[in-house]
Formats: structure tokens, sequence, C-alpha cells
């Protein structure tokens, strides 16, 4: 047999004995993300600010295996050290590294954001998952199968209605191609996933109306909003062993969405092979 074949599906899949970190885990993609890794044998170290402490802490406790919750401004260089530093100390040196904390920002024309705003989100969704990657990977050097997965969007490939969200995601993507290429040769993959319409605290002023839903949910193929357990499985893989030859990737979570411009140019009754929506 080939070197590198793998003959059981089931446990290339699996992360016993490994150690992962979730940042933004205290929201809902997170928390969905860290349940997935837990199931899977993974112990993993919950991180998102100070004032979530207590209830990621209750989460934890609530996960499969050992977890701990700790407190973590992913845009603060020294906390993200220190955290770093608790870590290791705590269950031992980083394995798997989610980079999935991130916030919104603000709406707006690209001459009308404050640069306040736009620094903001860039130290959080940008920076945040910078200084994640040079604190954790560095403990995944020399260790092997480790694995970086960055929570990409579909926006870093079609604006949206916030100029900084969409630039902040195609740094993420960019981010996670460069530490690819440098950092495979130590052992170490990196991977994103970019969702689309997922349905989560954080995306419900998106939902806000049946109108609103139904919109969003007509230009998905698939005719459903995603879910946070879809994203989350999407992480499990890439962390895993099963996709041990995959580096530098970034996997669309969207069920068709990007593919859908052309038939959505077309008249109503000629769209989805005359089925309309």
């Amino acid at each position: 047999m080939e070197r590198g074949t793998k003959t059981n599906t089931l446990a290339t899949q699996q992360l016993e004995g490994r150690i992962a970190v979730v940042t933004g885990a205290a929201g809902g993609l997170g928390a969905a993300i860290a349940q997935q890794l837990a199931e899977r044998g993974a112990r993993v170290a919950l991180l998102d600010l100070p004032s979530t402490l207590p209830g990621l802490r209750e989460a934890a406790g609530r996960l499969p295996g050992r977890c701990i919750a700790l407190a973590c401004d992913i845009a603060d260089e020294g906390s993200v050290q220190a955290t770093a530093s608790q870590l290791r100390a705590q269950l031992g040196p980083c394995d798997i590294l989610v980079n999935n904390a991130g916030i919104l920002g603000r709406h707006g024309a690209v001459e009308a954001l404050a640069r306040s705003d736009w620094d903001q989100l860039l130290a959080v969704n940008l920076t945040g998952p910078f200084l994640c990657t040079q604190a954790f990977g560095t403990q995944m050097m020399g260790r092997g199968r480790s694995s970086i997965v960055n929570i990409g969007s579909i926006a870093a490939d079609k604006p949206n209605a916030s100029p900084a969200y969409s630039v902040a995601k195609a740094g993420v993507l960019a981010l996670t191609r460069h530490t690819a290429v440098e950092w495979g040769p130590l052992g170490i993959r990196a991977n994103s996933v970019s969702p689309g319409f997922i349905r989560t605290p954080l995306s419900s002023i998106h939902y806000a109306s049946e109108a609103m839903l139904k919109a969003r949910t007509d230009l998905v193929p698939v005719r459903r909003l995603g879910t946070p357990e879809d994203i989350a499985e999407a992480v499990a893989f890439l962390a895993s062993d099963a996709a041990a030859f995959i580096n530098g990737q970034d996997l669309v979570v969207d069920g068709g969405f990007l593919q859908t411009p052309l038939m959505h140019a077309q008249p109503a009754a000629d769209q989805y092979g005359g089925r309309g929506t």
C-alpha cells in the first residue's frame, strides 16, 4: 500500500489526544466548533473576551473530555501571548488552532466609513488571527500533524455592505495561504472555511423579518440557510488526518450560493431549469 494511504476513514477524522484552541468560542459558531472538536476526542480550550468567562466556563464543563475556558482579547498581543502560556501550562502545546473570533462592523459606503470603525474591525478580524497564529502556531512547530483553520467568508470574494469586513476576510485568506506555504515543511497545515448565509446570534440582524429570511433562503440552491453545525463539520474535517494532504485551501460552505449570480440575472421563468425559485 502506498505510504500515506488511509484504511479507516472514520479513524482519520478523529482527534484523540489533540489539543485545540477555538477563539470566539462564546458565540454560536465558536460553540458549535468547540463541541464538534471535543466530540471527536480533542481537548479544547475555549477562548473569548473576559466578560464572557463565566458562561464560557459552564460551556467548557458541558463538553466531553477535558476542556477549559480562557479569557483572551485577540486584538491585544499581550493578552494573546499570556493566553498561549496558560494553554501550555494547563493542557499542553497547541495542535489545532481555529481562528473563529470576529465582528461584523458597521455597514456603509467607503467614503463614509470612520477610521475608528475600520481600525477596530481589522484589529479583531485580521490582526487577531495573525497574533493567534504567531502565538499558538509556534507551539505547533516540530510536533507534526498540526492544523490551523481560519474562518473566512464569502465576503472576501464578493463585496458586501461592510467594506472593512470584506477587506479583513480577504486578508485572512491571504494569511492562510502564506502560512500554508511557509509552515507546511514544519508539519503545520493551514486552511480556511468560508461560510455563506449562516444563521447565528451574530447574524440575526439579517433575518429580522420573514421577508428577509425568505429572500436569503431563495438565493441558496439547496433552499436553506446554513447552521453552525455545517461549519463545525467542515472545520473538524480540515483539522483531522482525513485532510492530511489539503493545505492552503479555502473550503466554501454556502449551499452553492456563489455559483448563482448568472442564474439570478435570468427571467424568473428561466431560473433553475425553468423551475424558478
